[in-house]
């Protein structure tokens, strides 16, 4: 599932195939930019902005992207077979002389002035893995609804951006609270190292194939409770529950144990 981490691997892998090269390839599969060509402008960069990617080209223009539940970007070799999915899942195809970046099943692809880059990512909240990290600000957009359950809160990314599901079943966890607890609830000292806490899980992941948040590499031991569902809870042995939890636009399956979390549950 991406969430701030992923994305950082991906722009990582995208810059380093693209930067400093000009396009020979260039096909945008979406129907508000099929008459739009890149080929021969050489790629400035690829950045990410929390779960948003920027790939910037010569010319003031910068290609938006965003993966959202399984979206993907592949990287491969000039002759390199590709494969991320079928031919008509493609969304977008970025080619140099020696690599070829592959975008699958897009939902997020827009061509922008880069000086308008604000109308796609200028809403996000201070980002975890970027240089404009304020955790200072992130708090104070948390508790600026009080009566909001953290784990909405947490995955608003206008607060702070790059938490996705995952981190923020494990952030309740890891903060001893259930994600139904109302912010404002938050006893003061766990609100202060909120911030902290959650940039340091995922600056753990950024150059991890496969997170974890126990620091145990071994497959159903990486997360304390995302995804162990009706297992034993790895700190406590009480099995672990699951429900869902939105805003009403969209419901999460939210992951939580009732003896390590303390707070409201559905």
């Amino acid at each position: 599932m991406p969430e701030g981490d992923t994305v950082h691997q991906t722009a990582r892998r995208l810059h380093q195939a693209l930067a400093g090269h000009t396009l020979t390839r260039s096909d945008l599969r979406v129907p508000k930019l099929a008459t739009a060509d890149l080929t021969g402008r050489t790629v400035l960069d690829v950045t990410p902005r929390g779960k948003h990617l920027l790939t910037r080209v010569e010319g003031g223009l910068t290609l938006h992207s965003h993966l959202r539940m399984d979206g993907a970007w592949r990287v491969f070799a000039a002759h390199e077979r590709w494969r991320g999915g079928p031919a008509h899942q493609i969304r977008a195809i970025l080619g140099t002389a020696e690599r070829t970046a592959v975008g699958y099943r897009l939902p997020v692809l827009e061509l922008l002035r880069t000086t308008d880059e604000h109308r796609a990512v200028g809403h996000l909240g201070p980002d975890l893995l970027g240089p404009d990290w304020d955790p200072d600000e992130a708090l104070r957009n948390l508790l600026a609804a009080p009566e909001r359950p953290l784990g909405e809160a947490l995955l608003d990314q206008r607060n702070l951006a790059g938490i996705g599901n995952v981190f923020k079943c494990e952030l309740c966890f890891l903060l001893g609270v259930t994600p139904w607890l109302p912010v404002g609830e938050l006893p003061t000292e766990t609100a202060d190292r909120l911030p902290a806490l959650a940039k340091k899980l995922l600056e753990a992941n950024r150059d991890r194939p496969d997170r974890t948040t126990t620091g145990v590499p071994r497959p159903g031991r990486r997360l304390y409770v995302y995804g162990r569902a009706p297992r034993p809870c790895l700190r406590c042995g009480t099995p672990v529950r699951l429900a869902d939890q939105g805003d009403g636009s969209r419901q999460r399956p939210t992951y939580w144990c009732p003896a390590c979390q303390s707070g409201p549950t559905p």
